[in-house]
């Protein structure tokens, strides 16, 4: 996943630092992630959510607000009004190159950030909180005994996250005078809201309020035991495989362009996890995963390759079957085929004996057939092309592309 460093004027002119994530392969729509309060671009949520995104098409821009990580400007000076501005700044950047926000995400305080933002955002369609505040003032929340401090003084370091930050007096009393269920209201975005039943920073209590605040088309998905900055990997992919999932019905999503000599596309296949084996696999619009079992050092989060190669002589058994009976006009009903491989992948890897691969095919025919009409499928069943391709041996020409080198 190539991953581009940028940089954008926001609300005050400062230069704020981003990275734009792109896809591999086709780039199907755009998104911007705000990070939560003081997180910054490269927190683990941020960094993962967006890796995710790209490997599905969705490009998606995650920047510093001001004042914050590699950003310039003053972070004492900047309030919630100043966040909201950033995030149309970067949608502008992002609009000059072409690449018009169609999806906001935003975690934490940046949730309730891009709530505030969405109207001043019009390519935007589809908008994701995760784990965001109902109303901004609760995250004062998290450096409560120094909130006289910063009244008197203008402005005070608080720890945050066992690192200092200081904060000032204009954040405090921005986002105490800050209600959002208007916004909310009157957001005419779809919306899902994530939240962690047991999140202990913004209670969950939260989401129920911005999805009740919220108009159709609205969704609410809990990420069960993920922790506020959700910061295992297997709760980021998880919600990122949701996001990408729901934005799809909203989203004007590009159509690839035709390749020459692949008229169903090319399949992409990139490493989701070098620690792993997990595999992001694209094919125009369709995402999917690819790993081993745990047995072999997996995580099981998708299909053996073998196992892909089995549903492919499945399905395409199954629509031959279908497209036969079809045009025959016989009473089928329902298809179903059960297919079975003799060996897994990681023992064919490691082995340095012929194997010979045994496909095992049960197929069901449901519906009022007679003897004959379900010999004649039974025949047909075997025309299928897959099942032509795995019988005959198959060329297979292979090059290495120029080395890309990483971000």
């Amino acid at each position: 996943m190539p991953t581009e460093k940028v940089s954008f004027s926001g609300h005050s002119g400062e230069s704020l630092a981003a990275r734009l994530d792109m896809p591999d392969g086709p780039h199907l729509a755009t998104g911007i992630f705000a990070h939560c309060f003081t997180c910054g671009k490269d927190s683990i949520a941020a960094r993962r959510i967006a890796a995710r995104l790209a490997a599905m098409g969705i490009a998606v821009l995650r920047f510093d607000f001001t004042g914050i990580g590699e950003s310039d400007g003053d972070f004492a000076q900047t309030g919630f009004a100043s966040n909201v501005k950033d995030l149309v700044a970067a949608a502008a950047y992002l609009d000059s190159r072409n690449m018009a926000p169609g999806l906001l995400i935003g975690h934490s305080l940046g949730g309730a950030a891009v709530l505030g933002a969405a109207r001043d955002i019009s390519s935007a369609r589809a908008v994701v909180t995760i784990g965001a505040p109902f109303e901004p003032g609760h995250v004062t929340g998290n450096f409560a005994n120094a909130l006289g401090r910063i009244k008197a003084e203008g402005q005070a370091e608080v720890d945050l996250g066992g690192r200092p930050v200081r904060i000032g007096r204009d954040l405090v009393d921005e986002v105490a005078g800050e209600h959002l269920g208007p916004a909310i209201a009157g957001l005419g975005r779809a919306l899902l809201v994530m939240h962690a039943p047991r999140d202990s920073i913004v209670g969950v209590q939260n989401a129920t309020q911005i999805f009740m605040a919220a108009k159709h088309p609205k969704s609410f998905v809990t990420l069960d035991d993920a922790d506020h900055l959700i910061s295992r990997p297997a709760d980021a992919e998880y919600a990122a495989g949701v996001i990408a999932a729901w934005a799809s019905r909203y989203l004007d999503l590009a159509k690839p362009e035709p390749v020459e000599n692949a008229p169903e596309g090319v399949t992409r296949v990139s490493e989701a996890d070098a620690a792993g084996f997990m595999q992001d696999i694209t094919l125009g619009a369709h995402h999917y995963l690819a790993d081993e079992p745990a047995a072999y050092g997996g995580t099981d989060r998708g299909m053996s390759p073998y196992g892909f190669l089995a549903a492919g002589l499945g399905a395409c058994t199954s629509m031959t079957v279908r497209m036969y009976a079809r045009r025959k006009n016989w009473p089928l009903d329902h298809v179903s085929v059960d297919v079975s491989h003799a060996k897994s992948h990681a023992e064919d890897a490691r082995s340095g004996e012929q194997m010979v691969d045994v496909f095992s095919r049960e197929i069901t025919l449901t519906g009022d057939l007679d003897s004959d009409q379900r010999a004649r499928l039974l025949e047909i069943a075997d025309k299928c092309p897959v099942h032509r391709t795995l019988e005959r041996s198959a060329r297979i020409e292979t090059r290495l592309v120029a080395n890309r080198r990483g971000p």
